[in-house]
């Protein structure tokens, strides 16, 4: 009987730590996605392209404008970022998820067609101020990498 409650007492605090560090992930997890959020809202993606093929070698420069980074559910985010389509610039909600790799976003878009511009998938992962990633539109794929800048405002 002793024996028993000693066991019993045993899991049970053992149970109540694990419970308590789940907990903590927990809400470390929302603190991660709260710095991301704050992290990309009104940032510019700086940096370079590259595209498969016969240009492997080379980089391009690359520039995306983020307006709002915004948690919607579970793993579901909307980024709305200003894209030029046609000869408008629009802010356009990208629906995107993102994942963790404790506590690294990655952001996972697959075959989201945005109208007037085509059909995208990227996995592209952030880390401090740096990002790097693959991407595809259509044929057309290769890696992304640059910085985080805090877009500059005009009045």
């Amino acid at each position: 009987m002793r024996r028993t409650l000693l066991v019993f007492v045993a899991i049970s605090a053992i149970a109540t730590s694990l419970l308590a560090i789940d907990g903590d992930k927990k809400s470390d997890r929302e603190t991660n996605e709260k710095s991301f959020a704050a992290r990309l809202t009104g940032t510019t993606l700086a940096g370079a392209f590259s595209l498969d093929g016969k240009d492997s070698g080379a980089s391009k420069p690359d520039r995306y404008q983020i307006v709002s980074a915004k948690k919607v559910t579970g793993d579901d985010w909307v980024i709305t970022a200003k894209m030029k389509i046609g000869d408008n610039e629009l802010d356009v909600p990208v629906p995107i998820k993102v994942y963790w790799a404790d506590d690294t976003p990655v952001m996972s878009l697959t075959d989201l067609t945005i109208p007037g511009m085509g059909t995208f998938t990227a996995r592209i992962m952030f880390y401090g101020n740096r990002y790097a990633g693959t991407w595809q539109h259509g044929e057309a794929g290769g890696h992304m990498w640059g910085a985080l800048e805090k877009t500059k405002t005009t009045k």
